[in-house]
Parts: structure tokens; sequence; C-alpha cells
């Protein structure tokens, strides 16, 4: 079934959306409520947010939510060009709508929720290049693998995105989402680390769909001697 553009971007729209009003919202509550929230508890609302994203919209969009999904399925050959712009446009209106209703319900919020290095910022963007590089190799896999696992698609996703908030999150904020880190970056006006959040989640995927396309493409046959 042919799925208008329009359909698709409001769905991109919507996941980004809900990811960004959950995730970062799960860390604006932490903050105002004294920690009631707690860093475990961030990193199952990003995993989760995703993995009902996924379910709720996949089939219309393919539930993307993340610029850097989208080059590295576009990079892959698994997604069409005429379709990068709309949907990177969808998914910062999306990320940027709900940074701007978190900060109308906690104009007190400092940074809405916004990823920042707490040590180098190369310590940063190479966390984010690994985190990213392990999510999109993750998509690839239940995308591409057999018809059996697609169903799971949604936990094998949300549960990679919560496993690597868990660990990473309190050094480098795991993102492995430009939007996620754009909207409250832009909204809240800090803008000073947010190339990490840019250049580390896109170069991630490529190499992701670079090491798919070596492991999985078939070694040529070879021909015996006669």
């Amino acid at each position: 079934m042919l799925i208008d553009l329009k359909k698709q971007c409001a769905a991109e729209a919507l996941g980004t959306f809900g990811l960004v009003f959950a995730g970062t919202g799960a860390i604006v509550i932490n903050s105002a409520s004294g920690g009631s929230v707690t860093h475990v508890g961030i990193a199952l609302t990003f995993g989760l947010v995703v993995m009902a994203m996924i379910y709720a919209l996949g089939g219309v969009s393919g539930a993307h939510i993340n610029p850097a999904v989208t080059v590295a399925l576009w990079a892959g050959r698994q997604f069409a060009g005429s379709r990068v712009l709309p949907y990177f446009a969808s998914q910062l209106v999306g990320a940027l709508l709900a940074s701007v209703l978190l900060r109308a319900l906690f104009p007190q919020s400092a940074t809405l929720g916004e990823t920042l290095p707490a040590g180098a910022a190369a310590q940063s963007l190479v966390l984010e290049v690994v985190l990213t590089f392990f999510l999109m190799l993750v998509i690839l896999g239940v995308c591409n693998g057999p018809l059996a696992t697609r169903p799971f698609a949604g936990i094998a996703i949300g549960g990679t995105v919560g496993l690597e908030a868990m660990f990473a999150g309190p050094i480098c904020g795991a993102s492995m989402n430009p939007a996620r880190s754009l909207a409250p970056a832009i909204v809240g006006g800090h803008l000073e680390h947010l190339w990490l959040y840019v250049v580390g989640p896109h170069v991630g995927a490529l190499l992701a769909v670079a090491a798919w396309a070596f492991l999985y493409t078939p070694a040529p046959s070879s021909t015996a001697e006669s």
C-alpha cells in the first residue's frame, strides 16, 4: 500500500514530538521534582517511547524519528532521496514543538533536557559515534533480517536506546539523534555543544551502513580451476 508523503511527514513529526516530549520531559521533570524520575527512569523513558512510536507509526513512515537514521537509510539505498528533506523538516518541526511545549509547562527549566557533555568534547563525540553505530546496526538488522524478526523491531530498537542511555547518558547525554538535541538547544538558547550531537550521530549511522554492507554482501563465487 502506497502512503502519501504528507501522511508520512505527519507521522514523522508526531513520532519525533512524542520522543522529545517524553524523553526530554523526563529529564525536565526529574529536575523539577528533585530526582523522582531517576537516571534509570529517564533511560527507560527514552527506550519505551521509541518502542511505542515504532509500533504506533512505523506502518506509516517507518518511524525514523531521527535525521541520522534517515540519512543512513538513504546512504544504504533503502530510502528515496526525494523524501530525505521532507523527513528532516518534519522531524525538526515535531521536536521543536515538543520543546516549545515543555518550555511553556516548565519555564524554570534551564536546559529543557538538552544533551551536554560531562567531560571533554572529544570524549562525548566518540561516545555518540559508537552509540549511534550500534543503534543503527540494530535498526538495519531488524529491518533487513528474516520476516519473523520484524514484529520485534520496536522492542529491539527501543531496548538498544534504553541500554545505551542507561550507561552512557551521564557522560555524553546519549542523544544518538540530532533532532532530539537540536530542539531543546534551540528553544533553550544553548548552542555551544550542539555540533557534537549533529556530527556524532550522523557519522556513527553512516559507519553502521558501511559495516552492514561489508558483513552482509555475499562473497564473489570462485570458479574451480580446470
